[in-house]
């Protein structure tokens, strides 16, 4: 246990008080997010780009350019999906009715995860540049020098960009995308020293399970409404 608790706590001994209270509080609401999108929430959006601001902002501190871009992608996309749950909205104006993933979105989705992939591989080929603050006069030491971790990193984030698309689109195969990604970022964030990020996921990962069989049961509920009406 103690060995455990050394290696989450290691890396913060060179983050000052602020920075630690800001990990957490993006932390905590990256899982109040989870929560709200479990219960068809559209909270889930206001709360979420909350979170990714503050990583963004820890990020830039900590001089994580590529990751830090790759939160502003996250942050653009929870946009969007404000915007389509503000449209869709029942009568309570806060909570949404969801849908099963159409063959068309399926062809999208993939189109999606290749692009994703691509992008930040794009951002890590530039990475003498962009960790050096966007000095051009390192134009000379980018290349297509990847670790193992880069395309996990890459893999990871086309897997949640799919999950925050078809999550904007109200479709029950977003959790599918939440959970395998979930399970990724626990070890990823570990072994990049965000022990409390790396908890985060931990939580995430139940509730994103908790949220499938939630999502699961309201469309059955839905499509036997519709049934009874027919």
């Amino acid at each position: 246990m103690d060995t455990v608790t050394s290696f989450l706590l290691e890396p913060y001994r060179t983050y000052d008080t602020g920075q630690i209270l800001l990990e957490t509080l993006a932390a905590l609401l990256g899982v109040a997010s989870t929560y709200f999108s479990t219960q068809r929430n559209i909270w889930v959006y206001p709360t979420g780009i909350v979170s990714t601001g503050i990583y963004i902002y820890l990020l830039f501190v900590f001089s994580l350019y590529g990751d830090m871009l790759i939160n502003v992608y996250y942050t653009s996309m929870s946009i969007y999906g404000w915007i389509l749950w503000g449209k869709a909205t029942t009568d309570d104006e806060t909570h949404v009715d969801v849908m099963r993933m159409t063959k068309k979105e399926m062809g999208i989705g993939a189109v999606l995860f290749v692009f994703s992939v691509l992008l930040v591989l794009g951002i890590y080929y530039y990475r003498p540049v962009i960790q050096h603050n966007f000095d051009l006069s390192f134009m000379n030491e980018v290349g297509f020098y990847y670790t193992h971790i880069d395309f996990i990193d890459a893999g990871l984030t086309a897997t949640f960009l799919i999950g925050m698309w078809l999550m904007a689109r109200r479709k029950l195969e977003s959790w599918y995308f939440w959970i395998i990604g979930d399970v990724v970022a626990i070890v990823l964030f570990l072994i990049k020293g965000l022990g409390i990020t790396s908890l985060q996921y931990i939580v995430f990962l139940a509730l994103s399970i908790v949220g499938y069989y939630g999502w699961k049961q309201q469309i059955r509920s839905q499509e036997l409404g519709l049934s009874k009406a027919g």
